[in-house]
């Protein structure tokens, strides 16, 4: 945890990502769409933000400030991703520190269901398009 808030705290950073790419993942933590769905997504954010994220990662830590400034709208599946690609845009001073990973116990009504995929997957995307 002192990975994630630490540099907010020092107030040398204006956001930090915990990466699940960049840290260890238990075997079967996340599922193939879940990885393929991370990879396109940072992808996409490279390509048109600039900001070479590894992660939409779950684990985060923002400056009070900083979130206020992102003005975030998405109250669904694309509010990981709009916070990220705002934070690029607005040039945000932005970190990725590794975190563990472990399988999730229980399901998912997410990544568990071709449905919660689809949905999850297309809010995602057409954020990333939406604020270009």
């Amino acid at each position: 945890m002192s990975l994630l808030v630490q540099p907010i705290i020092n107030e040398e950073i204006d956001m930090v990502i915990g990466s699940r790419a960049l840290g260890k993942k238990e075997k079967g933590s996340m599922t193939v769409q879940q990885v393929f769905g991370n990879w396109l997504a940072t992808g996409l954010l490279k390509i048109i933000y600039g900001f070479p994220y590894t992660d939409l990662g779950p684990f985060r830590a923002i400056r009070y400030d900083k979130l206020l400034e992102i003005n975030m709208q998405d109250t669904t599946y694309g509010w990981t991703v709009e916070m990220q690609l705002k934070a690029a845009k607005l040039k945000m001073k932005i970190i990725e520190v590794p975190v563990r990973y472990r399988k999730r116990i229980g399901f998912s009504k997410i990544s568990g269901t071709v449905k919660g995929t689809v949905l999850a997957g297309y809010k995602i995307i057409t954020t990333i398009f939406k604020y270009r």
